[in-house]
């Protein structure tokens, strides 16, 4: 196979990181989480791809209904404007229909050689970026030669929480056969791993021949092949300035088999290897993993935002906008938001993910958002609520515009704090410039734009019988979307 095969990064951005609640929620998972460098794990991931050698485009795979979320967070550090291939989950699949997609996707348009693609979780760091390349770039040559690559990192404690790979035969110097793949091991045999110096953690990452994935998914995996190329067949994918975006047919993504790339092919292939590396990883699973991204105090204690801490050890606490106190306290993790307040010892942060299971089976709204909501057009934040009664603060960008919509339910009240809005009324269409206001009655089209260069601010008061975010009907939409938000 030719060597000079194009290089293509393709990060995965899914799961609710259900471990880092109550940061991370569906509606905000867990490649959103910022650190505190103010960059997000996607943002980190994304820089990490767009820097290597060679590298002239990138491909995401993710679910829409963070798509434009997604989009903001790489436009914001794409350095070289590099074009964006979006793959768009209607629900989740695991890996497997995944990264089928990508590699179909990928041969769609490739020329003689097919490409190679480098699968990147979101939700990883990366602090050695010098050793990553390297790593990369040895993967990159054994793909060229028909091996589907993982990258083993070498263990620096008996760890119970992660894969790992045995290395088999050496393949010249730049990686290993795999001799087999092992399940979360138990903390004796995690030792023994740490110390036979064959055994390396399973990152998760993969690189391979978009072609040499097509032929191994059809031999190990063909339910997931074949239930992969009939969606993209019903998906064509949307063109645009810098970027392309498939959104996944829901009936046929559905029928694909939720299985990890892991269980379908690797574990199944003959030609997998491995490339041993040290990169600096850290997965962020958990709170207590994330807190060792933040600078310890002489008592060990980390901390985000406005924190007092006296007489207290072993802490990460995180506070977003109020002062958290501490006192006398040892080996805790708090973190606070708006609307969810997490206090746990830090040797059971693993289990915060049976938190979210409870509060999901009790349809506990936390499980799913935050009283911050973000929108192709802005963003809205929940200041209020009670019985017949909610109260907003919209903040709506230049040129942005919401749908046109009508509840049923609902009448809207809405007072103009900064900038200009244009409002569609029933028939009419009028200015409400700062401080004044207007009414929408239920069961009246609207519709709210900005048409100036500042954002525009308004406080929003919805009254009536049903106030949930469902209650709406879409007339038409810039963004193109159908569901139930404004």
């Amino acid at each position: 196979m030719n060597t000079q095969a194009e290089l293509i990064p393709c990060i995965i951005s899914g799961g609710a990181g259900t471990r880092l609640w109550p940061v991370s929620r569906q509606e905000f998972p867990k490649p959103f989480i910022r650190l505190a460098d103010d960059q997000s794990l996607l943002q980190k991931t994304f820089l990490r791809a767009a820097r290597l050698p060679g590298v002239r485009r990138a491909m995401i795979i993710t679910n829409q209904q963070v798509m434009f979320r997604t989009l903001e967070e790489c436009g914001k550090v794409n350095e070289r404007a590099l074009p964006l291939e979006l793959i768009l989950e209607p629900v989740g699949r695991n890996t497997a229909p995944a990264v089928a997609a990508a590699a179909l996707s990928a041969l769609e348009d490739a020329a003689d050689v097919a490409p190679l693609l480098l699968i990147l979780p979101a939700d990883h760091l990366i602090d050695d970026e010098d050793a990553f390349a390297a790593a990369v770039a040895r993967a990159a040559r054994l793909a060229a030669a028909g091996r589907i690559v993982t990258f083993g990192l070498e263990p620096t404690r008996p760890e119970t929480g992660f894969g790992y790979i045995e290395q088999g035969a050496a393949l010249g110097e730049d990686g290993n056969e795999v001799a087999r793949f092992v399940e979360k091991p138990d903390l004796a045999t995690a030792e023994a791993y740490l110390a036979d110096g064959r055994h390396l953690w399973n990152s998760g990452m993969f690189c391979f021949a978009a072609d040499r994935m097509r032929e191994a998914l059809a031999r190990h995996a063909p339910e997931v092949l074949d239930a992969v190329a009939a969606c993209l067949a019903a998906s064509p994918a949307l063109k645009g300035a810098g970027r392309s975006q498939r959104e996944l047919d829901r009936a046929g993504f559905s029928l694909c088999p939720d299985i990890s790339i892991d269980y379908a092919v690797l574990e199944k292939t003959e030609d997998a290897a491995v490339v041993p590396c040290a990169l600096g990883w850290n997965d962020i699973g958990s709170w207590d993993s994330l807190a060792a991204e933040f600078p310890a105090d002489a008592d060990g204690n980390r901390v985000s935002g406005d924190v007092l801490l006296q007489d207290a050890r072993d802490c990460f606490v995180q506070s977003r906008g109020r002062l958290i106190a501490a006192l006398g306290v040892d080996n805790l993790v708090v973190v606070d938001t708006p609307d969810a307040l997490l206090v746990a010892d830090r040797n059971r942060s693993q289990e915060v993910r049976e938190v979210v299971r409870r509060l999901q089976q009790a349809g506990h709204p936390s499980f799913q958002q935050h009283l911050t909501s973000h929108r192709p057009w802005g963003y809205y934040s929940v200041l209020g609520e009670g019985e017949r009664y909610k109260i907003k603060r919209i903040l709506v960008k230049p040129a942005a515009s919401l749908s046109l919509q009508m509840h049923h339910h609902r009448s809207e009240h809405w007072i103009v704090v900064s900038g200009t809005a244009l409002v569609t009324h029933g028939d009419s269409v009028r200015m409400v410039h700062t401080n004044e206001s207007t009414f929408i009655p239920a069961g009246e089209k609207h519709r709210l734009s900005n048409p100036g260069v500042i954002d525009l601010v308004m406080i929003e008061v919805q009254s009536g019988e049903y106030l949930g975010e469902d209650d709406i009907v879409r007339f038409a939409d810039v963004y193109g979307r159908d569901g139930g938000e404004a």
